[in-house]
């Protein structure tokens, strides 16, 4: 039934909730499962005197990348160790587009994702991403109250 799951994860323990029932599946189907983080543009605001209120360096791209590529390959191997394949992607942009466009990229059987991943003032400014890919997707999605 599903061969390809994406799962999208933004690094919180919250949005990881939906990998025990991502582990079920996998097993079960024998399906391949897609870890995926989206390095998000970082809007840096600037003091009226011109000097950025954060640190540049901590906002690149480069930094971002290499944290994400850390995170999922430690959660890579935890999939593995449980004889569950696993791949991680990583995308940049805005992420319930950069979900979807995974997931007909990869052609993904089932999105699976954990409500409310984000907390605080991300929430705020970004939305819920889950309710941005419910209204978008043309696929199967499982969403799991985190």
């Amino acid at each position: 039934m599903y061969k390809k799951i994406l799962v999208p994860l933004d690094g919180s323990k919250r949005a990881e909730t939906i990998l025990q029932h991502v582990e079920e599946l996998a097993l079960k189907y024998q399906a391949e499962v897609f870890l995926l983080q989206v390095v998000e543009p970082q809007i840096v605001y600037a003091s009226p005197h011109g000097f950025p209120i954060v640190n540049i360096e901590e906002l690149s791209y480069e930094a971002q990348e290499k944290e994400a590529v850390a995170y999922l390959s430690g959660l890579e191997a935890k999939l593995r160790k449980k004889n569950i394949e696993a791949k991680s992607v990583i995308e940049y942009g805005q992420v319930a587009h950069s979900i979807i466009k995974v997931a007909r990229r990869e052609e993904i059987d089932l999105i699976a994702m954990a409500s409310h991943g984000r907390t605080g003032l991300s929430h705020v400014f970004y939305g819920s991403v889950a309710a941005s890919v419910l209204h978008l997707i043309d696929r199967p999605l499982l969403l799991v109250r985190a």
